[in-house]
This record gives structure tokens, C-alpha cells and sequence, in this order.
């Protein structure tokens, strides 16, 4: 039986899996699990599903990677269900797994949407985040070999890219020259003119440079969507978080994109509970969710991850993180409800997926009629909100 890959947790980490189906698609008998160990939930996920995959194929080797594999190696090498592990930032080379080749090239028509990985790892040290210990220094993928990816990705009839790394906006730091994302997104968008629409993962906008904010404001196949890497809506707990941004600096960023694009949908991930958060605090995150418009957030309730720095402050009640992380949810999607309804009776031009649903540019999710094939771009005018959805 050929090899089975199995992702958790984020985007960039799906990514990865299916580079990883490629480049082990000639291995036989072998599972990966490929981890998450962003929260304390993820790793015991991540045990859980070692086991669920151990019992369904007891014969094949079974090896982890994934960013557990560093974070959690000593717990995960002792279960005696785990065969090896392979460190996180070997696992695209092909040596670590002993097989010849690279990923396989992509079929035409296995993507609706392609997540392209440009830059991996992160070297700051924000202090509630174990990722830079399972993911190493940041690093970029050079200009010549994303634009091969995103161009092989377009011809296997991908209509629409998203730019995906860990900490997205530093990519090229460590390349010649230095050049900046926006230097990267403007050589995507004239070397592949077949590459229907464009979009960038989480982003901290701090590091936003000047060229790339332009071509959010100006650029039509790039998505007037923008997800912030905020976490939080007040500046000490920023500060404690060790976030390089303050509230004021957000505030002016998303006024002066909204100024050159006014469709511009903003998301944002926010941490509910961080150590010593008090309710002031808690409703500052809340008011920036109103403040700001955001209508597609990503909501984590505060998890203490051991040998951070976070998990040494003074810790706040579990049933308190869990109540202000539903608050937050809560208001999220009455912002999100209220949103929706202004796009109602305007077109917009939504990618079809494969379940009966679409996203529009904004990525509002929009309800298609069931003749609309896989990957095909449509206008469509909304005129009710379905259960969440625009029909």
C-alpha cells in the first residue's frame, strides 16, 4: 500500500502534506503524521491520531513529523506506537525519508485553491508561541522558484493562490538584496498573467511594506482580503505578548487600505485569556473586533505551552478563558452577520469548491447552484443569508 499522509493542524502545514504525498508516493507501507503543536489540544490530537492510524494499519511504519516532532520528540519517540521521527525542517528533503526524487508533479484539475509555502520558520520570539522551536529560523523560498510553483500550480488549473509561511511578511530578509514581500507578490503577478486571483495567509501587519500595501489598494487579482496576525486588542497585553505592534499602528494601517480599497474584508487572529488579562483588558479586544471590522477571526482561547515565557506570568482561570473565548466568537459573528448582509444584492465573483459552496473575493462563502463546476470563477448576486452563508 502506498504511503499515507496525514496533516494537522494549520494551512501551511496542509501544504506541506501534500508536498510530502509526492514526494513519498513511490514508499510503500509508511504513515506520516505530519503534527501541530501550536496549542496543548493540537499535541494530544496529535497522540490521538498516532494511535487511531497505529490500530488501522498495524503492519506499515508509522513515522512523525510536523512541528510535535520537535517540540514534543522525547514523549513522541517513547510511544511504542511510533517507528522515527523526522525533524520538521528536514522533511521536504527527500534524504530524510531515504527515496530518490522530489514532489511529484501536481494532477491537472486536484486543486481548486493552491496553498504555495514561500517562507518557512520564524525568528521572533513572541511569548506565548512554541512554533519557532518546532519550525527553526525564518527562511524564504527565492523569487524564481515561487514563481516556477505558482505558474506549475495555475497550468494543473488551480484559479487562485495563496501565499502561505509562518510568519508570511519576512519573507525575503534573508535573501540577496533583501527584498520585501511586495516585491515577491509584483513578480508573481507579472510572470504568471494566467494566475487568476492571488491571496496572502496571515500577515503581521507591522511588517507590511510600502510596495505590497500598494498592490493591495490597486491590484484586482490580488483578493481584497487581509487576515492579521492582532492577537489582541489592548497594548500591554501586546507588550507582555512581546508583539511588535500597538493598537494605534493597526488602527492607521487597516484606515489607509480601506481608504484606497473600501471592499477590503479584514480577518484576525485574537488569543482569548492571555496571562494576566483582567476584563478591561478583555473588552479592548472585543471593541477592536467593532473598531476594526473584523469579519473572519480566528479565535483562540489562551493555551500554556511549557517553556514559553507566557506560561511562567501569573495564569488566568480556565473557565474564564473559555467564557471571554465565546464572547469574542460571539462578536465576531454579529460583526460577520451584519457584514454579510451589506453584500447582499451586489455581484461578486466567486471560485467554485468542490461541496457546493464558493468563495468570493472578500471570501465571504456563498451558496452555488449545484450545475457550477469545481474551480470555475462566477458572478453571483446574493439576495438572503443562508445558515451563514450568502445564496
Amino acid at each position: 500500500m502506498a504511503a499515507e499522509v496525514v496533516s494537522l493542524g494549520c494551512r501551511m502545514n496542509l501544504a506541506e502534506g501534500e508536498s510530502l504525498r509526492g514526494l513519498l508516493r513511490d514508499a510503500d507501507d509508511l504513515v506520516v503524521v505530519n503534527s501541530c503543536a501550536v496549542t496543548a489540544e493540537a499535541v494530544r490530537q496529535t497522540r490521538q491520531t498516532i494511535r487511531r492510524l497505529r490500530r488501522a494499519r498495524p503492519e506499515a511504519r508509522l513515522i512523525v513529523t510536523g512541528c510535535a516532532a520537535r517540540t514534543e520528540r522525547t514523549a513522541l519517540a517513547a510511544m511504542a506506537e511510533v517507528d522515527g521521527l523526522v525533524d520538521n525542517t528536514a522533511k521536504l528533503d527527500a534524504r530524510a525519508w531515504n527515496v530518490a526524487g522530489s514532489p511529484g508533479p501536481v494532477p491537472p484539475g486536484a486543486y481548486t485553491r493552491a496553498y504555495v509555502v514561500v517562507q518557512n520558520g520564524c525568528d521572533h520570539a513572541c511569548t506565548f508561541c512554541i512554533i519557532p522551536q518546532g519550525r527553526g529560523p525564518s527562511r524564504s523560498v527565492p523569487v524564481p522558484e515561487v514563481i516556477d510553483e505558482v505558474a506549475r500550480r495555475v497550468d494543473a488549473g488551480a484559479a487562485e493562490v495563496v501565499l502561505s509561511g509562518v510568519d508570511l511578511t519576512s519573507w525575503g530578509h534573508d535573501l540577496p538584496g533583501a527584498p520585501a514581500l511586495g516585491d515577491l507578490v509584483a513578480a508573481i503577478l507579472h510572470h504568471v498573467p494566467t494566475l487568476p486571483r492571488l491571496r496572502l495567509s496571515s500577515v503581521d501587519g507591522v511588517e507590511l511594506d510600502p510596495r505590497l500595501i500598494a498592490l493591495i489598494g490597486s491590484e484586482p487579482r490580488l483578493m481584497p482580503h487581509l487576515h492579521l496576525s492582532l492577537q489582541h486588542g489592548h497594548d500591554l497585553i501586546l507588550k507582555r505578548m512581546k508583539r511588535r505592534h500597538t493598537m494605534a499602528q493597526t488602527r492607521a494601517l487597516v484606515a489607509d487600505l480601506r481608504r484606497q480599497r473600501p471592499d477590503l474584508a479584514l480577518g484576525a487572529d485574537l488569543i482569548a485569556g492571555f496571562p494576566t488579562e483582567d476584563d478591561a483588558m478583555h473588552r479592548a479586544s472585543l471593541a477592536a473586533i467593532d473598531e476594526l471590522g473584523i469579519v473572519h477571526g480566528h479565535v483562540f482561547p489562551y493555551s500554556r505551552r511549557p517553556g514559553t515565557p507566557a506560561a511562567r506570568m501569573p495564569q488566568v482561570p480556565s473557565a474564564v478563558i473559555r467564557a471571554r473565548a465565546a464572547e469574542l466568537r460571539r462578536a465576531v459573528a454579529a460583526r460577520r452577520e451584519a457584514w454579510l448582509g451589506s453584500l447582499l444584492h451586489q455581484p461578486l465573483s466567486v471560485l467554485a469548491e468542490s461541496d457546493g459552496t464558493g468563495h468570493a473575493q472578500n471570501f465571504a462563502r456563498v451558496r452555488l447552484a449545484p450545475t457550477v463546476p469545481r474551480g470555475q470563477i462566477v458572478t453571483v448576486i446574493p439576495e438572503r443569508i443562508v445558515e451563514g452563508l450568502l445564496a
